[in-house]
């Protein structure tokens, strides 16, 4: 039961964060570049919860955001599904509990996003590579994105910690105890 509330939390947490990305940072954007939210609600979901939930909810909102937003089917659930199983490697080998580590984690994740939707446009698309203004808006958005997660980390945390007991559980090795 308590898995079903949290999905459904994490869901409706996805539809705030749409709102806010089409509504909200609209009006406040650094040189026409929005934060990414999704990747770092995904990320934070992959950090907390498992391997398999991280990847099933980048690939399921990243699906919703390419038939509501995108042009292309598949690109932004490839990322987002990349930046969950990737997020579920970071919580295998960072700490959760500082924030600096969280802050690194949050530019990897920003960075490889970001470069495989770049690369997959160019595949399908065969868009022009534009690397400086690629860069430009990569920095940007990372620096963006760092921000928010700088003041946001405190409140993820707290929930981040209720996702990962009831998905995680309390699986100490209790064999020599």
């Amino acid at each position: 039961m308590k898995k079903f509330i949290i999905n459904i939390l994490i869901i409706v947490t996805a539809f705030i964060i749409y709102f806010l990305q089409a509504n909200f940072f609209n009006w406040f954007t650094i040189s026409g570049v929005m934060p990414s939210l999704f990747v770092i609600l995904i990320l934070f979901i992959g950090l907390f919860s498992n391997r398999i939930t991280g990847v099933v909810y980048g690939v399921a909102i990243g699906g919703i955001l390419d038939l509501v937003i995108g042009t292309q089917i598949g690109i932004n659930a490839v990322g987002l599904g990349s930046i969950g199983f990737l997020a579920a490697t970071f919580d295998k080998n960072f700490s959760k509990d500082s924030r600096a580590t969280i802050m690194f984690m949050a530019l990897g994740a920003t960075l490889i996003y970001e470069i495989i939707v770049y690369i997959l446009n160019y595949i399908v698309f065969s868009t022009n590579i534009e690397m400086i203004n690629f860069i430009r808006i990569l920095a940007i958005e990372i620096i963006y994105n760092l921000i928010l997660v700088i003041i946001l980390y405190p409140l993820i945390q707290k929930f981040g910690y209720a996702i990962e007991n009831e998905y995680k559980g309390n699986r100490i090795l209790t064999r020599y105890f």
